[in-house]
């Protein structure tokens, strides 16, 4: 329910839940940070260090899955930082960027599966791409994580992976690549069901069609992605969509648009007029994309 965008609603059907059994009691409270985690990646919410705290009491020995949800945490905390994208190294804490690509390499050597490797995989190449700016690296990584995903060993996984190998292949001028990876890498959350995840990529399919000079498709899938968006909730991702409606690049880098969609409007004409103009100086790149 919550790979849906239905995180309230997945939160309540946890609260729902009575266990007796001390591990299954752990496992429902990792499960409700998973779900907060969730929903503050997507629409600009605050809600996942309480949730995280609270998993990381249930299992004092420690426990790679709780231990993956602070990883995905920190990363975006230091991505974000006070609702500003900041790639690469410039402006952050050295020494916590260490400690953050430490802790990924750590757990990707004490994955439990191949799946969970393909995860911490997933998260180095992220690391190594928005805050080292190593793209090299990161492309390691990425195939390394495509590899633990395909043939439906996790579509999620596999998913993430091509979404961030097309965004190195359009970067290189690989235009017809990064469009093959990232329609499969649409169909493939479509078949999960994971409905946020489908609509921030099909923001990269609006950047595609703007690349090949199809205005018009462009900003019909961002118009319905920011309606999409605002019906399940999902600020961020809405107001990456009005942004890039606006003329904004949301692969590039810089700063985002607004967190939450408090004050965006509805798109108008105007935006849909206005999208085919460059972007603004420092704009971008919006919620939602490859990051």
């Amino acid at each position: 329910m919550s790979t849906a965008g239905r995180w309230e609603r997945a939160a309540l059907l946890l609260d729902s839940v009575t266990a007796d059994d001390p591990a299954d009691r752990a496992r429902i409270v990792r499960t409700h940070a998973e779900v907060a985690l969730d929903r503050d990646w997507f629409a600009g919410t605050d809600t996942a260090a309480v949730r995280i705290q609270a998993a990381e009491r249930e299992f004092p020995d420690g426990d790679w899955d709780t231990g993956f949800l602070r990883l995905r945490h920190d990363y975006a905390r230091l991505l974000h930082g006070a609702g500003t994208l900041r790639i690469g190294p410039a402006g952050k804490d050295p020494e916590a960027l260490a400690a953050l690509r430490d802790r990924a390499r750590d757990l990707h050597g004490e994955a439990p599966d191949e799946v969970r490797r393909g995860w911490a995989a997933m998260y180095r190449g992220l690391i190594a791409d928005n805050h080292f700016a190593d793209r090299t690296d990161a492309a390691g990584h990425f195939a390394r994580a495509l590899r633990a995903g395909q043939d439906g060993a996790d579509d999620l996984l596999a998913r993430e992976a091509l979404r961030h190998l097309g965004d190195l292949d359009r970067d290189a001028g690989n235009l017809e690549r990064a469009t093959e990876r990232w329609r499969r890498a649409t169909a493939l959350g479509e078949r999960a069901g994971a409905v946020p995840g489908t609509l921030s990529q099909q923001l990269l399919l609006a950047v595609l069609a703007r690349d090949a000079g199809d205005e018009a498709a462009a900003t019909a899938l961002a118009t319905e992605l920011a309606r999409w968006a605002e019906a399940i909730g999902a600020g961020r991702l809405r107001a990456g969509a009005l942004a890039f409606l606006r003329g904004a690049d949301p692969t590039a880098p810089g700063p985002t648009a607004p967190e939450g969609d408090a004050a965006a409007p509805e798109p108008t004409a105007e935006d849909a007029t206005a999208s085919g103009r460059a972007a603004p100086a420092g704009m971008a790149p919006a919620p939602g994309a490859p990051v």
